[in-house]
């Protein structure tokens, strides 16, 4: 699934959510979405959170 995709997905749920929720339902839908992402690259990648965290610094360096 292309990343464009995911996104327009992801549009579109939290548009749904700000409409037929209201604002409190888009902000509960975004959190949850952001924690998702989180566990998602964190399963990609493995468990270590320290690399999760550290960024594109620890590449340069």
């Amino acid at each position: 699934m292309s990343t464009a995709l995911v996104g327009m997905i992801a549009g579109m749920a939290l548009g749904f959510a700000g409409w037929f929720g209201g604002f409190g339902a888009f902000l509960v839908v975004a959190a949850l979405g952001a924690v998702g992402f989180v566990a998602g690259r964190l399963v990609d990648s493995g468990t270590d959170l320290r690399d999760f965290l550290g960024g594109r610094d620890r590449e340069r360096r």
